[in-house]
């Protein structure tokens, strides 16, 4: 079996980096973070504000990608493809 390592730093590089993608898209989308975080079936901006800074380590998780991939009429992969 093939070992990977991954460093903490590239995981937390890698949140930050789907967190700026996520801002991105959305304001290519013309949304607030209130109505993201509507659409995605939440009341207040917490999480979106938080994951989008990966503020006390918050992040997007799978549920969160599908989600705005279907809000914002794209693929799960070029959700992932962080680099901006």
């Amino acid at each position: 079996m093939i070992e990977f390592n991954f460093s903490k730093d590239e995981i937390d590089d890698f949140y930050i980096q789907v967190g700026k993608k996520v801002k991105q898209l959305r304001e290519l989308n013309n949304m607030t973070q209130l109505e993201l975080s509507y659409a995605m079936g939440y009341k207040s901006v917490s999480l979106v504000s938080a994951a989008e800074l990966y503020k006390n380590k918050k992040h997007f998780n799978l549920e969160h990608i599908y989600k705005m991939s279907k809000i914002f009429n794209i693929e799960i992969s070029d959700f992932l493809q962080t680099k901006i």
